[in-house]
């Protein structure tokens, strides 16, 4: 049977994506996101507009977009309470979200030099997509929704299917970001601190496991 609800998150599953961008002092910047999807050698991402990203996409006009396996969810989850606007919003204060200036050393992440575009790849991301921005659409006046063209694509050779230019997508394990909460291979891999900070009432997620001493 169904309910009338009034859903207070919209976030069904979307693979989590990490963002290079360059600061307006040339330094590096990497944040996490979830709303991205693609059609064509194009792609659409959203971002609200106190993000430290949305701010050097609009200025830059470009970004590597890095694609996350699920492998790499504890440094997304050390990336997402880390913004790299200073002063903090306060409504990411309020959230718990702190200034870093190195957010690639905070997560232990290495930037690899991009062919085209002048922001950072991510070393350990095997799918990297250097994009050009092409337009940038207000949505709802808090948030941006970028088009994004690739130029460039790298990918693990071993992630392809052999003799082709297809990604394999039974090698292929994106991480997922469903309700805020991380999930690869349809298990939940880890609490989610971005959750936490939003008080997502879940149950039945995985527990953090308590080291035997």
């Amino acid at each position: 049977m169904h309910v009338e609800a009034d859903l207070k998150v919209l976030y069904f599953g979307t693979p989590v994506v990490l963002i290079s961008s360059r600061n307006g002092d040339g330094s590096a910047n990497v944040a996490p996101m979830s709303s991205a999807w693609w059609l064509g050698q194009s792609a659409m991402l959203g971002m609200g507009n106190r993000s430290k990203t949305t701010e050097n996409l609009l200025r830059e006009r470009e970004c590597v977009v890095n694609l996350v396996p699920s492998a790499l969810v504890d440094a997304v989850d050390l990336l997402a309470p880390l913004t790299g606007r200073d002063p903090v919003p306060d409504t990411k204060v309020a959230k718990g979200y702190r200034f870093e200036a190195d957010k690639f050393a905070a997560a232990g992440l290495t930037p690899q030099r991009s062919e085209v575009v002048g922001a950072p790849r991510v070393a350990e991301c095997p799918i990297q997509l250097e994009c050009a921005v092409e337009r940038a659409h207000d949505f709802s006046g808090t948030a941006t929704a970028f088009e994004v063209r690739v130029v460039r694509a790298h990918i693990e050779e071993g992630l392809l299917v052999p003799g082709t230019d297809y990604v394999d997508p039974v090698g292929w394990d994106p991480l997922i970001m469903k309700f805020c909460e991380y999930f690869g291979g349809a298990e939940n891999l880890r609490p989610s601190t971005l959750a936490e900070a939003w008080r997502m009432p879940h149950q039945g997620l995985r527990k953090e496991e308590t080291p035997i001493s």
